[in-house]
C-alpha cells in the first residue's frame, strides 16, 4: 500500500526543515505522497516539488489559511491548489503583514505581564518565513523566559491565554473561497482545536469539502467522531501529521499515514470544481 501525510510545514512558516530535509525525512518514512502546507505562504512547494522529483515522492501543492470566527482562530486546508496565481500571492502578501502585526501585539501583552521578550528576536527566528506563534514560543525559550514552548502555549499564547491575539484578516468563508478560486480543495484542519464542532455544517454551508480526521493528536474515538462527521456532511477524508521539525519534536513526519486512495480521492474531487 501507498501512504500519505498531507499536513507538513517548512522553514517558509514555522517549521524547522527545508524543503530538501522535509523530502528526505518523508522519504525516510516510507511515504509515497506529501504536502506541503506553510501557514499562509506557498514559498515552500516549488523547491519541494523540485526536490521531490528526484526522490520519486509525490508533493501536492497546498496551504494553511489562518482566519478568524467570533473570535476563534480557524485554519483551513487548501490542497491542489494553483499556488503561482499572482492575485492569490498579492493576498498572501496582505496576511503576512497581519502576522507581522500579531507579533507586535502579543510581545505588547507579554511586556503588560512582566514577560519582556523583543519583537527582533522572533523575526530573527523565523528568518522571513510567516511568523507565527511558535516563533514567539521558541524566542521564549532562547530568551530563557521559559522551559519548552509547550510551557509557552500553556501559560500565555494558547488560545484563550492572557497574552494570545486573533487578528487574522480572513473569515472562514472568505478563505475557503480564496482556495476555490485557486482551484483547490478546502479542508477544515485540526477540528478539535475549535472546540465547537456544530461550526462545521456552518463551514460546509460556505463550501467546505473536507475535513481532517486524522491528526497526531487523535485517539481512535475522536477519528471514528470525525469519520462519522465527514460521512454525515459527504466531506472528504484527508489527515497528517502537522510535523514542525525540532519545533515540536515529538510529531514525526510520518506518524500519521494515510491510505493513499484518500489522495485520489481528492484529485477526483478537483475535477468536479
Amino acid at each position: 500500500m501507498k501512504f500519505a501525510d498531507l499536513h507538513l510545514h517548512t522553514i517558509f512558516s514555522d517549521g524547522t526543515y527545508t524543503p530538501q530535509e522535509l523530502i528526505s525525512e518523508s522519504v525516510r518514512s516510507g511515504l509515497s505522497a506529501i504536502a506541503v502546507v506553510d501557514h499562509d505562504t506557498v514559498s515552500g512547494i516549488e523547491p519541494a516539488i523540485k526536490i521531490a522529483k528526484i526522490k520519486n515522492i509525490e508533493v501536492l501543492a497546498g496551504i494553511e489559511l489562518s482566519a478568524e470566527y467570533d473570535g476563534l482562530e480557524v485554519h483551513i486546508l487548501g490542497y491542489l491548489i494553483d499556488y503561482k496565481r499572482e492575485n492569490f500571492i498579492d493576498k498572501l502578501e496582505v496576511l503576512k503583514e497581519n502576522r507581522i502585526e500579531r507579533i507586535y501585539k502579543i510581545v505588547d501583552k507579554l511586556k503588560n505581564m512582566g514577560v519582556m521578550l523583543e519583537a527582533e528576536s522572533v523575526f530573527d527566528i523565523a528568518r522571513g518565513g510567516t511568523v507565527g506563534r511558535l516563533h514567539v514560543a521558541r524566542a521564549m525559550v532562547s530568551a530563557g523566559l521559559i522551559s519548552s514552548t509547550a510551557e509557552a502555549f500553556r501559560k500565555y499564547i494558547g488560545d484563550k491565554c492572557p497574552a494570545y491575539v486573533c487578528n487574522f484578516r480572513f473569515s472562514p468563508s472568505e478563505a475557503i473561497k480564496l482556495i476555490k478560486e485557486v482551484g483547490g480543495i478546502p479542508v477544515l484542519a485540526h477540528p478539535h482545536t475549535l472546540n465547537k464542532d456544530e461550526l462545521i455544517p456552518k463551514f460546509v454551508d460556505c463550501g467546505l469539502m473536507g475535513l481532517e480526521v486524522y491528526y497526531s493528536e487523535y485517539t481512535q474515538a475522536m477519528v471514528n467522531f470525525y469519520l462519522g462527521l465527514a460521512k454525515e456532511y459527504n466531506l472528504l477524508v484527508t489527515g497528517g501529521s502537522d510535523c514542525h521539525g525540532n519545533a515540536k519534536p515529538e510529531v514525526k513526519i510520518g506518524s500519521v499515514k494515510i491510505p493513499y486512495e484518500l489522495v485520489e480521492k481528492l484529485k477526483e474531487a478537483q475535477l468536479k470544481i
